[in-house]
């Protein structure tokens, strides 16, 4: 059995890179990830029956979408590492952030669990013009503990959301990430760094803002190094913007 690589996959077609990941994430192209970067490879005899899809019309002009963030504007997409050391910084700048969503009708997400969970369920309640049990009950608003248990099962749940809110039309998708939570499901914070670092081939190709909170109480400097390491976008933003 003949498998190959996207550069390979797109030489043969003669197109680019993008559109071989393109075609591939949409499930019209079959693909199998592998390797702990779960890089595509792709079955020669798949490549060569694939005929590429008519291409559609340019898109109707607009404005690129922006999202406000605790006042500051940011670029959509942008995956962002937040910084916190206190409960009550826990939710000063994520729960307004989702509350705008949901008035604003844009698909959210939050992984949380515990006391986190908690403290966010507190906070939107509390937050004017919000009904949280409507926007849950209608898929609004999404809660989870984690997206998977590991890397694979976490780039899997986000590829197939957010698709799922893009075909939906949702034109701003916000995702809040308590990442102490989300470590507590991941097979380990190796695992959940991994995870994080990889999290921006998926993010960028949809109208996704997210935002991953480090409570640096319950994370080691080597850690959450790591985590900044892994948000590029943050040289975009204010510092004022990533510590709470």
């Amino acid at each position: 059995m003949s498998w190959l690589s996207t550069l390979q996959a797109a030489k043969r077609l003669g197109v680019s890179e993008a559109s071989v990941r393109r075609w591939s994430d949409r499930g019209l192209l079959p693909v199998q990830r592998v390797g702990k970067r779960l890089e595509r490879r792709f079955k020669a005899e798949h490549v060569d029956r694939f005929v590429a899809p008519a291409p559609a019309g340019p898109p109707p002009r607009s404005d690129r979408p922006r999202v406000t963030v605790a006042g500051q504007v940011v670029d959509v997409p942008t995956h962002l590492a937040t910084l916190y050391d206190t409960d009550a910084a826990r939710t000063r700048l994520t729960a307004p952030f989702l509350a705008d969503g949901i008035r604003a009708g844009q698909p959210a997400f939050l992984m949380a669990h515990g006391e986190d969970l908690a403290s966010y369920m507190e906070s939107l309640d509390a937050m004017p013009g919000i009904d949280l049990d409507a926007a849950i009950a209608s898929g609004l608003l999404t809660i989870g503990a984690a997206p998977g248990s590991n890397a694979r099962e976490a780039l899997d749940y986000f590829e197939k959301v957010l698709w799922s809110a893009v075909d939906r039309q949702a034109t701003v998708i916000r995702v809040v990430g308590e990442m102490a939570s989300v470590r507590d499901v991941f097979t380990s914070e190796r695992e959940l760094l991994d995870f994080e670092a990889m999290f921006n081939t998926v993010g960028d190709r949809f109208p996704c803002v997210a935002l991953c909170q480090y409570d640096v109480r319950k994370f080691s400097g080597q850690a959450v190094l790591a985590a900044l390491r892994a948000h590029p976008d943050i040289s975009n933003v204010s510092i004022g913007l990533l510590l709470k």
